[in-house]
């Protein structure tokens, strides 16, 4: 990986390595070993099984924090979206990873830049390499922000709802009036912040949520309280 694409991955990481062979190793591919024969060469088969529990292990406690309420079961099913090869090959793509990974030519000719198996592969090796180079830390931070949007989709539930929209329709056809939603705190360090949102109908509080972002949590309040309006009909 020549200096000029080293930095410009970094740059679209947001991560600086104090080690570069460790961001090399992420994004070399078992193919590239078996065209070059290099002892000193390694591909990235041992650093994604390694990010793969990173990844987990930051998932599930961001989880636990925002949906305090959930079940185990439920919380399950929200962390197999998020840690899903679908959900990775998006993030990654997102990332532009795929420009950056070392292939065999014969990974090369056919389109492997673009498939979701190794570009999910390659985003696990990242998280783990951040993690060998900076700790956990610098890897959850990574994490939350690579995977922002993936978090933000749970907010909306099953099929994109959109809780707000929905609360909002409801709230002009039943009281000829709008929720109101009011921050009641942040809490966390500026790159992991939680919010806790509470939506107030006709000056009763309906609802509160939790989120890593004002959006996220204003969604998980609204949820709360559409399912209370239905329990009341």
């Amino acid at each position: 990986m020549s200096d000029q694409k080293f930095l410009e991955l970094q740059k679209s990481l947001r991560y600086s390595f104090r080690r570069r062979e460790l961001l090399r190793e992420a994004v070399t591919h078992k193919s590239f070993l078996n065209e070059v024969r290099d002892p000193g060469e390694k591909d990235n088969e041992r650093l994604e099984f390694l990010g793969d529990s990173v990844l987990d292990l930051a998932v599930s406690e961001h989880l636990s924090v925002v949906y305090p309420a959930s079940p185990e079961g439920e919380l399950s099913k929200m962390k197999s979206r998020i840690v899903s090869e679908r959900a990775l090959s998006r993030v990654s793509r997102k990332l532009d990873l795929g420009r950056y990974l070392i292939l065999g030519k014969g990974e090369e000719m056919t389109g492997g830049r673009e498939k979701p198996s190794l570009l999910a592969d390659a985003l696990e090796a990242v998280i783990a390499a951040i993690y060998l180079d900076g700790g956990f830390e610098p890897a959850r931070k990574f994490i939350l922000e690579a995977f922002s949007e993936e978090f933000e989709s749970l907010a909306l539930g099953k099929g994109g709802v959109d809780y707000k929209t929905e609360l909002q329709e409801h709230c002009q056809r039943e009281y000829d009036t709008l929720p109101r939603y009011q921050v009641l705190s942040e809490t966390g360090p500026d790159h992991a912040k939680i919010f806790e949102v509470q939506i107030d109908i006709l000056s009763d509080r309906a609802g509160i949520g939790t989120g890593r972002s004002k959006k996220e949590a204003e969604q998980q309040a609204a949820k709360k309280a559409l399912e209370k309006l239905r329990k009341m009909a």
